[in-house]
């Protein structure tokens, strides 16, 4: 999943919220002038919950940089409680290119299947107990029709009943 852009401000080439580095020890931003962007308040969005942390740097109205960075008195940056995790997710895809790709080949086709057999639906059953026990047989069923295909019929009964099944 890419990281989201929201700001216009690369386009209006202005710096846009990648140049400023997050520093996690001091819950800083480091803007491109050197400047520390601090803490400043936590601000809630109702439709979802989502708590932001908003940083700016004192040093914005005297900064020769301003021009480049904001038309308004602040550059402020806003990040979600939750970026690191989203930041961690995203070192991992950088490091490893290919594992979307992998993902694609062995757990999307699974997963689509499934959603077809259940007719692109919701689950028959309530409650989290429930729901697992119908995936589990979901899941059962494709591994048992996945083997039959491999090995034939003949060869899977003789499986399940050496292993008593």
């Amino acid at each position: 999943m890419p990281k989201t852009q929201t700001s216009n401000a690369r386009a209006d080439g202005r710096f846009d919220r990648a140049d400023f580095i997050y520093i996690a020890r001091d819950d800083q931003y480091l803007c491109p002038a050197g400047q520390r962007a601090i803490y400043r308040y936590t601000s809630f969005e109702s439709a979802n919950l989502l708590a932001l942390r908003t940083y700016w740097s004192s040093a914005c109205p005297r900064c020769p940089m301003k021009s480049e960075c904001t038309p308004a008195d602040y550059r402020r940056i806003r990040r979600w409680e939750h970026e690191a995790v989203l930041e961690s997710m995203q070192s991992r895809l950088d490091r490893q290119l290919d594992a979307m790709t992998i993902r694609r080949r062995t757990v999307e086709h699974v997963f689509g299947t499934l959603k077809h057999w259940m007719g692109s639906t919701h689950f028959q059953t309530r409650r989290l107990g429930h729901v697992a026990a119908e995936m589990s047989l979901h899941v059962l069923a494709y591994n048992l029709k996945r083997v039959i295909r491999i090995l034939g019929f003949a060869k899977t009964m003789r499986a399940m009943k050496l292993a008593g099944v």
